[in-house]
Parts: structure tokens; sequence; C-alpha cells
């Protein structure tokens, strides 16, 4: 056993070359995971309530884009905005940036689910008492509905957090240097201890969706204590 050779380059499989090349490893995978869950989120947010307007004009690309995203495998995603948006745009675009894209409109789709399903499981009730208070629509969503709906859905957003820091190694395939290529270019360069670089690398993804797991597990019984007083 050599897991020597996993301390030596332990740093490595935390933060890359860093401070004296690029940022890489679990840091990166992290970074991908926090920017992806949180352009994902306004991105989700926006689809989903253009999902349930009344007018088909909205309603209708948005379940096209919802429905179309979640049918499409993220790799492929990943491969779409690496190669086929320079030819759009007529320039290259660096592979984290294509990466964090392709996170963002792929689990963007899913926080609009999450977002549709929040809104729709209150009371209809709530909307139509905030209506009699003399608000408008939106701003009945905006300050009535959301707020109630988005407390709720707290536990599903840690959730997909947790599934797009599992999918941030997909990242590697066009050399992102994230967690899963940083143990790739290290098994690559030894030769001599996979089965301990691999195993490290399982147990840093799980301490870091354990933690995140964790905490979804405790808003939830948080809510389910403050719905239980309300």
């Amino acid at each position: 056993m050599r897991w020597d050779i996993v301390w030596n380059n332990f740093d490595y499989f935390l933060i890359g070359a860093y401070p004296e090349g690029p940022l890489g490893g679990l840091a990166m995978s992290i970074l991908l995971a926090l920017g992806g869950i949180f352009g994902a989120f306004w991105l989700g947010l926006g689809a989903g309530l253009m999902r349930m307007s009344r007018k088909r004009w909205v309603r209708i690309p948005a379940m096209i884009y919802i429905e179309v995203m979640r049918g499409t495998p993220l790799l492929m995603l990943i491969f779409w905005f690496y190669f086929l948006a320079p030819v759009v745009l007529g320039h290259p675009i660096p592979s984290t940036q294509s990466s964090l894209v392709a996170f963002i409109v792929f689990t963007g789709a899913y926080v609009a689910e999450i977002v549709r399903a929040g809104v729709e499981a209150l009371p209809t009730g709530q909307m139509e008492a905030a209506r009699g208070t003399g608000l408008s629509h939106f701003q009945a969503m905006t300050y009535v509905i959301l707020p109630q709906a988005l407390r709720n859905m707290i536990p599903s957003f840690v959730n997909q957090f947790v599934s797009l820091t599992k999918d941030t190694s997909l990242a590697s395939i066009i050399g992102v240097p994230e967690l899963m290529l940083a143990a790739d270019q290290v098994n690559n360069r030894v030769l001599v201890a996979p089965m301990e670089i691999f195993v490290t690398i399982l147990v840093l993804y799980f301490i870091i969706c354990y933690i995140l797991t964790s905490i979804s597990r405790r808003l939830e019984r948080q809510l389910s204590r403050y719905q239980a007083r309300g």
C-alpha cells in the first residue's frame, strides 16, 4: 500500500497547483457547484414561474426548456457548450466557464420543477387572500407566495446541490482541473497507487456530500417543527 503518495499529493487534491498555478482539485469542484447552484436558482426560479403562467406564450417555452434539459444527459450538454458554443459565438470558451454554464442550464431545469412543486403545494387560498387585500398577482407572488414556498424548498435545493457537487466530476472530460482530473493526473504520473488515490477521492466526495446531506436533514426537521407549531 502506497498511502505516502496520497499524503505527498494531498494538497494537490485539495487546491490543485494553486498558488503557483490555477486553482483546482476539491476547491474547484466546490466552486463549480456553488456557482452552478447559484446561477441555477435564478434561472430555475424564472423558468418555474413561467411554467405556471396562464399565458401560453410564456408557459410553453419554459416547458420546452425544462423537458429538454431534464431529458438530456449532462455530459452531452457539457460537450455542446464546449464544442458548439465557440462555433456560434466565433471564439473559444474556456473549459471552466463552459462547464459552469452547462451546470447552470442543466440544474436550472430541476430547480424550476422544485419551484413549481413548492408553489403548488401551498393552499390555493393563499393567492386569493393576497389578491383580496388589493395586491396584484405579481405583488402577491413576490410578497406572500414565494417567501412561504422558498422556505419549504430549502431542503430540496440542498439535495440538488449535493447532486451537482457529484456531477462536477464530469467536467474533467473537457480538462477542467477539478478533483477527478487532479486524481487522474496524479495516478498517471505515479502509476503505482491507483486504489489508494481513488479511494481518497471517494472519501473526499463522501465527506462533502455527507455534510450537505446532514444540513438538508436538519433543515427538514426544523421546517417540520415550524409547520407543526404553525
